[in-house]
């Protein structure tokens, strides 16, 4: 799935948020969406995931409109995981994923024996498979985003949307959560508070400031000691990470 955004702007109440912003993610690849807070990370993939309609601009999906699309044909081209996940804490995991199946099903249809064998796979994909009859509310955080993102697996969708999914979770649970979106295959479009995961992660790198683009490009091109100061204002080592050889960042503050 290519993901292709052009001359987007988008107002929150009547607060212009974006403007102008224009990026694509080819199919498979992972593209991460870095920038301070208010930068306008959410209010972008609230856009991409139809939460948020856009005051200009196009959203295109292999070509396709995704604003001119019916809900539910949207729904089977992207699938968003969020760093809260409104879910109803007394439903059994293998309930919520279950509501993943919802594009593909009619109003007064019943779950099959096709929903039940892609939920048991979007399951085993996260690790998760052993767990289909516990409680969501018994679920530790990291836990819990695995389970959300098996529901939005179930969609079967080519672009998964990501926003921020690593908040809140142990250092090991953030590493898991990325390696296992890493390997899915699926276009991926990712706001990530922590840069070195942006820059670890990412194919490529999208920088917003205020609502603009100001990088765009492989991590090491775009997350430079000069941009990171300029944007984030912090000090930065940018360079190999000495255990993966994956581009690593470390940030320090700047001196009083």
């Amino acid at each position: 799935m290519r993901l292709r955004i052009a001359g987007l702007s988008a107002r929150v109440d009547t607060r212009p948020v974006l403007s102008g912003v224009e990026l694509t993610a080819e199919p498979g690849e992972f593209v991460a969406l870095v920038g301070p807070n208010g930068s306008g990370k959410s209010t972008l993939l609230r856009t991409v995931y139809r939460a948020l309609r856009p005051t200009a601009g196009v959203i295109s999906l292999d070509g396709e409109d995704l604003w001119a699309m019916r809900a539910r044909q949207a729904a089977r081209r992207r699938a968003v995981v969020t760093q809260h996940g409104d879910v109803d804490a007394e439903l059994s995991v293998a309930e919520v994923v279950t509501m993943g199946r919802g594009p593909h099903k009619g109003l007064l249809d019943r779950e099959n024996d096709t929903d039940r064998a892609v939920v048991r796979a979007s399951l085993e994909r996260v690790g998760m498979d052993g767990e289909a009859g516990r409680p969501f509310s018994t679920l530790s955080g990291g836990e819990r985003q695995r389970v959300l993102l098996a529901r939005a697996l179930a969609q079967q969708a080519p672009l998964l949307v990501l926003d921020e999914p690593t908040n809140h979770l142990d250092v090991r649970a953030q590493l898991d959560l990325l390696d296992l979106v890493r390997d899915l295959g699926l276009t991926l479009l990712a706001a990530l508070h922590d840069l070195d995961h942006a820059a670890a992660y990412g194919d490529r790198v999208v920088v917003l400031e205020q609502g603009r683009i100001v990088g765009h490009g492989p991590p090491l091109e775009v997350l430079t000691p000069a941009l990171i100061a300029r944007v984030f204002g912090v000090r930065a080592h940018v360079g190999p990470h000495p255990i993966t050889g994956r581009p690593h960042i470390a940030v320090a503050s700047r001196p009083v």
